[in-house]
């Protein structure tokens, strides 16, 4: 394998981070993160969770009284501000626009952050796991026959998620010793 080959392609490193992004999530259903790229660059990253300032659901252990996580209950909604929002709501609360960028999500949007992402004018979304199903994917083919967005359907590769592993777990920035040329063995 080439050196090339190594390396993630640009949709794999964006959504390696959005995964990564998920890691912070506090939401005890599951953990979703999303990151906002424009031109190549991270202009905002979220993750799903209670509201800013509003006790996680992680630290009390619950969403709400009762009950172990959200999707318990089909009368209660849930208490967490989803990833692509929050992501958005960082880009705006720091001034940084968001037209024509691209937005990376560990789970395919739901219809309400498929509006907001629209509405933001992001007009591109990479997801790794399918959610909508039934109407929903009615509602969302229609925006994209509208022009109005693209969604494109990934998946990290295998070589590429071990090397990403192996560099989460072992330093990386240390330099290749060669121990046949290595002066540490000369001492």
């Amino acid at each position: 394998m080439n050196f090339e080959e190594q390396r993630p392609t640009w949709d794999e490193y964006f959504l390696m981070l959005a995964k990564l992004a998920a890691t912070r999530s506090t939401c005890l259903a599951f953990p979703v993160g999303a990151v906002i790229v424009k031109n190549k660059q991270v202009v905002a990253t979220g993750y799903n969770g209670s509201p800013s300032g509003s006790v996680h659901c992680t630290a009390q252990g619950y969403c709400y009284p009762g009950l172990s996580s959200c999707d318990a209950s089909k009368a209660l909604p849930s208490r967490a501000v989803h990833a692509e929002a929050n992501a958005i709501a960082q880009a705006a609360k720091h001034g940084v626009a968001t037209d024509n960028a691209k937005i990376y999500v560990t789970l395919e949007p739901c219809l309400s952050c498929l509006k907001l992402i629209i509405s933001a004018g992001i007009r591109e979304v990479v997801y790794e796991t399918s959610f909508n199903t039934g109407n929903s994917l009615f509602v969302r083919d229609s925006f994209i026959k509208e022009g109005l967005i693209t969604l494109k359907q990934i998946t990290v590769s295998d070589d590429i998620a071990e090397k990403a592993a192996s560099f989460l777990v072992n330093l990386t920035s240390i330099p290749k010793v060669d121990p046949i040329t290595s002066d540490h063995n000369e001492q």
